[in-house]
């Protein structure tokens, strides 16, 4: 009898339950949402070495922006399938070799965008009303009225580079991470924008995908260039994704273009400033003010050039607290927290930062389907690699149709459906391969995998509202013209026995997935547990004569289903020639055990079974 396993927590049960590891801080709210259904280990403070010592006994790794997941921390990480970021920005996680590791990176992209917004406006205001220097001033026993006057905010031109959603589609996987980014920042710049204009301010912004509609909503005038923006603002922010293109995008020329006596406002990300452009403008004269919540270098070296900013007097300075209130903080992770329960489940991912986005309601209708083409997937390589038996050569083919119809055919991102079908053809040949939405397209790259998708929007001929079809396209020979309809295998008795194509059709009813087709025949079973699938002529007493075998072998039948020649095989049968086919049948049975090799050797001596498959699913 097992020993029932104890979690940290205190829970019992038979098998160990997923662990997540929390090096840094999370809300109480959140921890307690995690040790519902897993173990949660809090440990702060642990070093890179500590880190890659211990990551490979977890499943899950949440963490804010101290820890940094390297790619030897993901290398590491065997068993690791999601890393959490309790907030926006991912730059502390190495995204590409997640990716390579089929590690799903999730987020929380909107979580903070309030608190983001608001302290954008609060440093314009501190900065434009000399806010923390009166303080320290006053404190300071002084009464300096007039050195610290400042300026309205209110008819003052504010700049917001990056506003607002428009229609940017970017699909490749390497920018995955920047739409992400970049659907957080422009909401924050939206929200600057609103809060500017009940200020009274006048707002223009540069985003070349923003929606002119959506920023007439908001009275913001839009320009399209830099130099446009930067030669009217009185104030500029920024609320822009950190990449190539934004890297340094401010420097001494940009600032140098500005109204002398411009303030500038950076709460987004370090390094699109140039720091000591900065500093040199601020020293100068050119620009008045800038306030500061995140640098080049988190935390800042004491003798690199943010110090020196952040020394400046005309520098209101913070150390990264955009996203820094008691509600953001709570907003961001329960959001995480739910996401790592959702991926443990082998649920979709909602805010993937290395995956295609998925809207809720094909979340919701993908679903039963996912689990439906895995096992379509797995079924197929089953059933023609080495679990197939009397086969002259195995016929386990790499190029696929995957064909929906019906509702299922209306959804537009199918990606998951892609990964599951990898997933499943994948899993029983390499089981240790974590394969998923992550990296499905390097993983069918990698093992020569073609699938070509099909969206049918024909009227339905079947009962089903849904219908997914593999069909599995035979290699083109020199020898012989392509056949799309047939394929030849020779008998025991010397004879042909002619097939139709690999085909395998499926549909889900309730929640519950059915196999309706394989290869030629008409079925219908429920996908699961241990299968024997005997072809055979459909002859009477065929049915005894299997069920006795097996009962002498102690193997318990739990369930049936005699499949005839489908309409579809019959016709191609009888175009190929092969009007006898009719004659045949598939006889698939559930069994309470794996058939044994002496078993199958004794169903095979019978001259009425053609071929045998046993199947795990």
């Amino acid at each position: 009898m097992p020993v029932p396993t104890t979690s940290a927590n205190g829970s019992n049960g038979e098998s160990p339950r997923p662990k997540v590891l929390v090096p840094e801080k999370l809300s109480p709210d959140g921890v307690a949402l995690l040790r519902s259904t897993l173990d949660v280990d809090e440990r702060k403070g642990l070093s890179p070495e500590e880190l890659i010592s211990v990551i490979p006994g977890y499943e899950a790794l949440i963490v804010r922006s101290e820890t940094k997941v390297t790619k030897d921390v993901l290398v590491a990480g065997k068993n690791l399938r999601v890393v959490a970021r309790a907030g926006v920005g991912v730059d502390n996680v190495d995204v590409n070799a997640a990716t390579a590791h089929g590690i799903i990176v999730v987020n929380s992209p909107a979580g903070n965008i309030g608190a983001a917004a608001e302290h954008t406006v609060a440093l314009l205001l501190a900065v434009a009303r000399n806010i923390p220097d009166g303080c320290a001033s006053l404190k300071a026993g002084k009464w300096e009225r007039s050195r610290l006057v400042g300026v309205e905010v209110k008819g003052k031109m504010l700049g917001i580079i990056g506003l607002g959603k428009g229609k940017l589609e970017i699909t490749d996987t390497m920018y995955l991470i920047t739409r992400t980014r970049l659907t957080n920042m422009i909401l924050v710049g939206l929200s600057v924008a609103r809060l500017a204009t009940g200020l009274g301010m006048h707002v223009t912004a540069l985003d070349p995908y923003a929606s002119t509609s959506l920023a007439a909503t908001a009275n913001v005038a839009l320009v399209q260039s830099l130099p446009a923006l930067l030669a009217v603002s009185d104030f500029l922010t920024i609320h822009t994704p950190l990449i190539a293109s934004t890297k340094g995008m401010i420097g001494t020329a940009e600032l140098r273009s500005m109204k002398k006596g411009a303030r500038i406002l950076n709460v987004a990300r370090g390094g699109m400033i140039d720091e000591t452009a900065l500093l040199g403008a601020l020293e100068e004269g050119h620009i008045a003010g800038a306030g500061v919540d995140v640098f080049t270098t988190e935390p800042p070296t004491a003798e690199g050039e943010a110090a020196k900013l952040i020394a400046h007097p005309k520098v209101v300075a913070t150390p990264h607290l955009g996203a820094s209130t008691v509600e953001a903080q709570e907003n961001v992770s329960i959001d995480v927290c739910e996401q790592v329960l959702s991926i443990l489940r082998g649920e979709l991912p909602r805010s993937a930062v290395n995956a295609p986005l998925i809207l809720p309601e094909e979340y919701r209708k993908l679903q039963p389907f996912v689990k439906l083409v895995e096992k379509m997937g797995s079924l197929y390589t089953q059933r023609y690699t080495t679990s197939s038996r009397n086969r002259q050569s195995q016929d386990f083919r790499t190029s696929f149709d995957l064909i929906y119809e019906g509702e299922v055919a209306s959804i537009g991102n199918t990606k998951p459906l892609f990964a599951a079908l990898v997933k499943g053809l994948t899993q029983s040949i390499s089981p240790n391969t974590n394969i998923n939405i992550v990296n499905a397209d390097m993983i069918a790259k990698e093992r020569g995998i073609s699938i070509n998708e099909q969206h049918s929007r024909d009227p339905m001929t079947h009962t089903y509202s849904s219908l997914v079809t593999l069909r599995a396209r035979p290699a083109r020979s020199t020898s012989q013209p392509p056949s799309p309809t047939t394929t030849r295998h020779e008998r025991n008795d010397g004879s042909e026995l002619v097939s139709t194509e690999q085909v395998i059709s499926g549909s889900c009813s309730d929640g519950q997935v059915f196999i309706s087709r394989l290869d030629r025949f008409a079925t219908s079973f429920v996908p699961d547990g241990t299968l024997l699938i005997c072809h055979n002529y459909d002859s009477p007493g065929m049915i005894g004569v299997v069920g006795s075998i097996l009962g002498k072998a102690g193997v318990n039948i739990s369930f049936m289903s005699v499949a005839p020649v489908s309409a579809e095989g019959r016709l191609g049968a009888r175009e190929k020639g092969g009007e006898g086919l009719k004659n045949e049948a598939l006889m698939i049975l559930g069994v309470g055990k794996a058939v044994e090799t002496n078993v199958v050797t004794e169903l095979m001596g019978d001259s009425g079974i053609l071929d045998i498959s046993v199947v795990t699913l």
